[in-house]
């Protein structure tokens, strides 16, 4: 499974499940899978959909902040990578 380190994890949003990920390297899209791992976390996941500025985007790009619903529990200064294969 290749992958490429694209962000972390900067806030959890335990009481709706959704994570805030800063974009540091390369884009993201809906429809992208994402791998979340930490100290503790280790797991796939397909983005569905995501937010900026409480808007809905199909992309963001290095630099910004999005939102992302999960179905599994994250934790701040995960690391997210996306599965490119």
């Amino acid at each position: 499974m290749a992958e490429e380190e694209i962000g972390k994890i900067t806030h959890w949003f335990g009481h709706i499940q959704v994570a805030a990920i800063e974009i540091t390297n390369g884009t993201l899209r809906v429809g992208d899978t994402i791998h979340v791992k930490g100290h503790t976390s280790d797991f796939t996941h397909k983005v569905d959909s995501m937010q900026l500025d409480k808007q809905s985007v199909a992309e963001a790009t290095a630099g910004q902040a999005v939102g992302i619903k999960l179905a599994e529990h994250a934790r701040v200064h995960d690391v997210v990578y996306k599965v490119t294969d």
